[in-house]
């Protein structure tokens, strides 16, 4: 009996503690998931690409790599988390040329363990990492470039 009233007690306590808790506000979490650390700002060039693209103030580096193919990617962030992938064939001092030796890419996805996703306009698909590139084309020809050390 004695048992019985306690465990009922017990019942009551936890009932209430999470009715109190439901009450609290917390933040949407995707309203804060978008934020990642970020270094530098990113190159005058992708600024202009990002205001034209409608980027929320200055964007700011979250990954550059270099690729075999001597190929860069950067992908960085605007001050309301949206993520832009930003590539040049040959690298940053070669020829920009958009649509043809650079591509400037919005609305970028993260997974979360370090991979950014793209899409361009054509269907193809950018997935970088700190490892590697794959691109993966719409009629599903893969092309995947190892990232190598500046």
């Amino acid at each position: 009996m004695i048992a019985t009233a306690l465990l009922a007690i017990i019942g009551l306590i936890g009932g209430y503690l999470l009715s109190e808790r439901r009450g609290v506000t917390r933040p949407d979490p995707d309203a804060t998931a978008g934020l990642l650390p970020t270094g530098q700002a990113c190159l005058d060039r992708t600024q202009k690409m990002g205001a034209q693209f409608g980027a929320d103030g200055e964007l700011r580096q979250v990954l550059r790599v270099r690729t075999e193919s001597r190929a860069v990617v950067w992908v960085c962030q605007d001050a309301g988390g949206t993520l832009y992938y930003h590539a040049n064939k040959g690298g940053a001092e070669a020829p920009w040329v958009e649509n043809q030796t650079a591509l400037f890419l919005a609305h970028v996805q993260y997974d979360g363990v370090g991979a950014f996703t793209a899409t361009a306009t054509d269907g193809a698909t950018f997935t970088v990492s700190s490892t590697r590139l794959v691109i993966t084309h719409r009629d599903g020809t893969v092309e995947e470039q190892d990232v190598v050390q500046d």
